[in-house]
């Protein structure tokens, strides 16, 4: 399973408005500054963020974008299914209509890996990252994932 492009830059947003949480809201247009990517495709990715309720947005000379909740109430699960939808590596395991899903080997394969997936994702909050981001970027310098 490939996470897309929209996937890995909303966890790099995400990580960003994690990262200025207590510094209050941070306007898109820093943050895609300082991402190296374009402001139009952050727009793309914050809206169905806002609309599930893990951001918020400002309007005004010091608006901006802000997490809904604390960074260690927001996993990286919950992230990624609001922009990528299922995390199933295939879509029998969230709709298993097949007529040979009783004796499908493969069924069983393509749940366990969904499960390995929904246990790892959904045990790391966006906290956990802006911790580890910290050990590994003392400087605070933010453009070392280039995905």
């Amino acid at each position: 399973m490939k996470i897309s492009t929209r996937g890995r830059y909303g966890i790099r947003l995400m990580l960003a408005l994690a990262l200025n949480y207590e510094n209050g809201t941070i306007p898109l247009k820093a943050i895609a500054k300082d991402q190296g990517i374009s402001e139009k495709y952050l727009e793309q990715i914050i809206n169905p963020l806002t609309k599930a309720g893990l951001v918020k947005s400002f309007r005004g000379a010091q608006g901006g974008y802000t997490l809904t909740n604390a960074p260690d109430q927001t996993t990286v699960g919950e992230v990624l299914r609001v922009l990528e939808g299922s995390l199933s590596p295939v879509d029998c395991v969230d709709h298993p209509n097949c007529e040979n899903s009783d004796r499908c080997v493969s069924l069983s394969i393509w749940k366990k890996m969904k499960d390995a997936l929904d246990e790892v994702v959904d045990n790391i909050t966006l906290a956990d990252m802006a911790k580890e981001f910290a050990e590994k970027n003392p400087d605070g310098n933010f453009l070392g994932c280039n995905d």
